[in-house]
């Protein structure tokens, strides 16, 4: 799951050159600056990713957890700050601000998700699909899921099968996007539907430098179609 506990760097302008030669002696600069800028930045981003997938399957204890996830969550944000026409960032502080949630069991991690909630609204003005692979969609989709309804929260089912389905629509194999759609039909009361869907999560494609994310999103995947087999099987034998 996402959470268990309530279940803004553009480059340079250039410059005219009194000299032709001199204009393109700075182009060519400022051009190897603005290419160093992007090279840093996806590096950035990569860092970002890697200790995502980390903090949320690699630290099992949930204090140590907490800690390296607002560390990072706090490196995000000023990534984002330098970047502020850029989604990457606040995606990646978002998902992070979750894993901080996850390990709380108060209105502290509901507070966590509502301000996660807000910096996807701001990414998914800025590209809603930053990765280019639909998960900011299927992440929106799943905390509509998952966090309480009103008067308590944003919670809204409907909008949570919108939101996935647009992911789908983007990345029909996808990992994120079809273990989160399975999740919403198990709690809704649809194994044999989600079955379908925990089953093209465990077929979806590798994706490059996401490997422990891959290894642990699977193994959830593995573990709810137990679940959903066995209600499944649970109805059949009625």
């Amino acid at each position: 799951m996402v959470f268990s506990s309530v279940r803004d760097g553009r480059g340079p302008k250039l410059r005219r050159g009194r000299r032709a030669a001199a204009g393109i002696v700075c182009a060519l600069a400022l051009a190897g600056v603005v290419r160093a800028q992007g090279a840093d930045f996806n590096a950035e981003i990569a860092a970002l990713s890697k200790a995502w997938a980390h903090v949320n399957y690699e630290i099992p204890d949930k204090r140590a957890e907490g800690r390296e996830a607002a560390r990072m969550a706090a490196q995000a944000d000023a990534l984002a700050a330098r970047n502020p026409d850029r989604a990457e960032p606040l995606m990646l502080e978002a998902m992070l601000l979750l894993c901080e949630a996850d390990t709380k069991r108060d209105m502290r991690g509901l507070n966590l998700a509502v301000k996660a909630k807000w910096l996807l609204d701001q990414a998914e003005m800025i590209n809603p699909d930053p990765f280019g692979d639909g998960s900011l969609y299927a992440l929106i989709g799943t905390l509509y899921a998952q966090v309480p309804g009103f008067p308590i929260a944003y919670g809204d089912k409907k909008k949570a099968r919108r939101y996935l389905d647009k992911a789908l629509a983007i990345n029909p194999t996808g990992l994120d996007a079809n273990y989160f759609m399975g999740d919403l039909l198990f709690s809704a009361g649809k194994p044999a539907e989600a079955i379908q869907a925990l089953q093209r999560a465990l077929n979806a494609p590798a994706r490059p430098g996401w490997a422990v994310a891959d290894k642990g999103r699977k193994r959830e995947a593995a573990e709810l179609l137990v679940k959903a087999r066995q209600a499944l099987a649970g109805r059949r034998g009625r």
